[in-house]
């Protein structure tokens, strides 16, 4: 059965949009359709708490449209996974998932140990607290910052190329990890030179969780495996919504009718 995807940069910047699009173009099962899109406003990276709820509301409300709209699935383009949970739980019908949930998976599954490349040890220590929260930490070799920053990455790719390659090789060598993630998105297009090169699977940032996403829609389909709408992900009620008046206050329109 043919699928839907949105991918969402939730950034206020779609300077990245028609690369990743591209390569999603190739990579993709044939039957799936998928948007690539960005956020009308906010910051131009998440690399600061702040920026990441800034950005929350507005990539709430456009997965919220995505599934009144028929997607079948929604990807939010960050390994932070900024509003993963949220998100599933004011969805009834679309899958959602984003970059680290993907990749962690994925990674434990190819090998018994990970490490994950970095742009700035800034980013660490909420990083770790994905690996934590979806339960891998025993799986974790290291975290490998190369001291460059969003905007860094596609700058000078062969100094990129040359610091990924290193801090792989340290990973693989000294941490001994069986698997390498690339813990961010705009890291894409390396993973095959950094594969050659040490000789482990090297996980893509986007393209993991697109078959991701795609893998979990099949499931959808074939089987009618959902998030668990029970606890965890319930849905807030409707008439909360209506009744403190929610929808006018933040200008939500009729997402919620």
């Amino acid at each position: 059965m043919a699928r839907r995807i949105l991918w969402i940069n939730p950034i206020g910047l779609n300077s990245f949009d028609a690369p990743i699009k591209e390569i999603f173009e190739q990579e993709k099962m044939a039957d799936t359709a998928i948007d690539v899109v960005s956020l009308n406003r906010g910051p131009q990276h998440l690399e600061y708490h702040y920026y990441e709820m800034l950005i929350m509301l507005d990539t709430l409300h456009l997965i919220k449209q995505a599934e009144k709209d028929g997607y079948d699935a929604a990807v939010i383009g960050c390994f932070y996974d900024p509003g993963l949970r949220e998100s599933r739980e004011i969805t009834e019908r679309m899958v959602v998932t984003a970059p680290a949930e993907a990749c962690l998976h994925i990674a434990t599954t190819l090998g018994d140990s990970f490490s994950v490349i970095v742009g700035r040890q800034k980013w660490v220590p909420a990083m770790k607290e994905n690996v934590f929260k979806y339960g891998f930490e025993k799986k974790l070799a290291s975290f490998k910052p190369v001291d460059l920053g969003v905007h860094d990455f596609h700058r000078d790719e062969k100094e990129t190329e040359r610091r990924l390659k290193s801090a792989a090789r340290e990973a693989v060598e000294h941490d001994k990890a069986e698997v390498i993630i690339l813990g961010c998105t705009m890291q894409f297009g390396f993973y095959r030179e950094l594969q050659d090169h040490v000789g482990v699977p090297v996980i893509d940032a986007i393209l993991a969780p697109l078959k991701y996403a795609e893998f979990l829609v099949e499931l959808k389909q074939k089987f009618g495996w959902l998030h668990s709408k029970k606890y965890g992900f319930e849905t807030p009620p409707d008439t909360e919504i209506r009744e403190w008046g929610l929808s006018g206050q933040y200008n939500l329109g009729k997402l919620w009718e």
